[in-house]
């Protein structure tokens, strides 16, 4: 509902947060862009004045396993609220994504679970970088937008996939696809592979990792911002 769960914005304050993940999935159902747009973005809505990150949903998405029907340009399933199909593209979860007033967007992307075989993570990576492709189109806005880098637990893949998505020039660069149920010594082996291979003058973003330990494993991997 565009809020901070059991904290008040001056409890916000107190802790000196600099900044609030929102998730672009969630609000689209429920409030709803019609009601967070009478209050002209998501900023006020929510009274928060410092930076908004918005993620694009890709990982809601993936946690609704098998009642998702994955397309080549969409992601159909039906609310979890009221039951209405949703059609979910790059291009909507983009404009979500302007119309809430995001400070910092992402791509909408697909996402696996553990385990999966290289070929599904291939797929599933090539079709992340297409949406990538459409989400970059999309955003007729100045908000920056990051690219999320993909491929399972297939440090070949992570590989391809990064090295695909620097050429489209993105503000900055997510590692997804991780805390999808892998053991953590193979979460901490991917990070530590790819993060430094991420462009060290755009910010590198480690997707829905959070636990202290796992923050300085990560930043010693040259990671710059987490969530969760």
């Amino acid at each position: 509902y565009g809020s901070v769960k059991s904290l008040s914005y001056e409890d916000l304050l107190r802790c000196e947060c600099e900044i609030i993940l929102c998730n672009a999935y969630h609000l689209m159902l429920r409030p709803g862009l019609d009601v967070i747009s009478k209050s002209e973005g998501l900023h006020k809505f929510m009274n928060w004045e410092k930076p908004i990150l918005t993620d694009s949903g890709g990982y809601q998405v993936f946690s609704l396993g098998n009642n998702v029907k994955i397309k080549k340009d969409a992601a159909i399933f039906k609310s979890p609220y009221n039951g209405d199909e949703v059609i979910m593209t790059p291009e909507r979860s983009i404009k979500t994504q302007i119309a809430l007033g995001s400070d910092i967007m992402m791509i909408f992307d697909e996402c696996t679970p553990y385990p999966v075989t290289k070929d599904k993570a291939n797929l599933s990576m090539n079709l992340s970088l297409q949406w990538a492709k459409l989400s970059k189109k999309a955003n007729n806005s100045k908000s920056p937008l990051f690219g999320i880098v993909q491929g399972g637990m297939y440090k070949d893949l992570r590989e391809e996939s990064l090295s695909n998505l620097t050429k489209h020039d993105f503000d900055g660069y997510a590692l997804g696809g991780l805390s999808v149920g892998e053991p953590s010594d193979i979460r901490n082996d991917i990070v530590s592979h790819i993060a430094p291979k991420m462009p060290s003058e755009s910010p590198r973003y480690l997707m829905g990792i959070g636990k202290p330990l796992d923050i300085i494993y990560a930043v010693a991997a040259g990671i710059d911002m987490f969530d969760c």
